[in-house]
């Protein structure tokens, strides 16, 4: 037997529970993992709260896109790993179907990678869907050069440090935002060229004062609602804003006159335009392996938890206080 986080309704945190279950097997094309480390996602928490992009097709439910871990079992057709290999998750499936929360996970073999031996099992956890989020938009699509300046919303979750590392690793100059002042030492100790506190700081005047009047050629941000309208305002022309996420609680209007008036891009963007796209996909797992190997990308952690606790720790990630990613051990 063993533990798997299942939920049977929508809810808060408390709905997560761990249940006993058989060991399964995995199908033609499928590996099972060992689960060492899990990392969390706000996907995750807005598939429980049935507000993500997609739903479960019926309760109850698993959820989960990252674990790392060693493979116990193989299905038929996989000739690519083998057993006691390490690897960890990409986040390459529909929760509708496969979740790695608990101590055992299936998953696609396409949707597994090894992680550098230089890694721990919760910096294994930590790489896949920051970076791969980061590095569709800032490097797949954005193509971010030297001196180019780049505004990054939210940016003390793990997806907003690894696009700060990124961004440094171009050349291009890292702007980061922040709600409140207590994670702006973080933020610049860790990379951001400069930190917007929004509290405290009006965002566009900023963003003009550091670009010297020009704007940001490329933002990066999770929020939408009528944050984008700011976004446009601080933007330079020509410049891609990439929407990846939707924290508002708001309604997202399109910023008509500042988008006539700069042509500007707008552009909703998934990591699942990347994973699913082997060619793409294959660009941003090299992309990684060698930011990894060079030291120019380094997962950044914030606090660990036990698998006992999944439901605190889901609370501890919708209470914002997160500077990277929030990881959960499995004995």
């Amino acid at each position: 037997m063993v533990k798997i986080v299942r939920f049977y309704k929508f809810g808060d945190a408390d709905v997560l529970q761990l249940d006993e279950l058989p060991l399964s097997e995995p199908d033609k094309g499928e590996v099972r993992l060992k689960v060492e480390a899990i990392g969390l996602n706000r996907a995750e928490v807005m598939f429980r709260q049935g507000q993500y992009l997609e739903k479960p097709e019926s309760f109850p439910a698993t959820l989960g896109y990252e674990a790392s871990g060693v493979i116990d079992a193989i299905g038929e057709g996989v000739t690519e790993f083998q057993i006691g290999d390490r690897v960890s998750t990409i986040p390459g499936f529909s929760l509708k179907k496969y979740g790695v929360y608990g101590e055992s996970a299936i998953v696609p073999v396409s949707a597994v990678a090894k992680y550098p031996e230089k890694l721990s099992p919760q910096e294994g956890t930590a790489i896949w869907v920051q970076y791969m989020t980061a590095y569709g938009a800032l490097i797949e699509y954005g193509q971010v050069k030297a001196g180019d300046f780049v505004l990054i919303s939210a940016a003390s979750s793990s997806v907003g440090f690894a696009a700060i590392q990124i961004t440094k690793a171009a050349g291009a100059v890292a702007i980061a935002t922040t709600r409140g002042v207590s994670k702006k030492q973080m933020l610049l100790d860790n990379g951001a060229d400069y930190v917007i506190v929004t509290n405290d700081e009006d965002l566009v005047t900023r963003v003009m004062e550091i670009t010297n009047g020009q704007g940001a050629n490329l933002i990066f941000d999770p929020v939408a609602g009528s944050f984008l309208e700011t976004l446009a305002n601080a933007a330079a022309p020509g410049a891609t804003i990439f929407e990846y996420g939707a924290l508002s609680p708001e309604a997202t209007t399109f910023p008509l006159f500042p988008a006539l008036q700069k042509g500007l891009k707008i552009q909703g963007y998934t990591v699942f335009e990347i994973t699913s796209d082997p060619v793409k996909l294959e660009r941003a797992k090299q992309y990684i392996y060698d930011g990894l190997d060079s030291d120019k990308l380094v997962p950044i952690l914030d606090r660990i938890f036990p698998l006992e606790q999944i439901a605190e720790a889901h609370r501890y990630m919708e209470s914002n206080q997160q500077t990277g990613k929030i990881i959960v051990t499995v004995p």
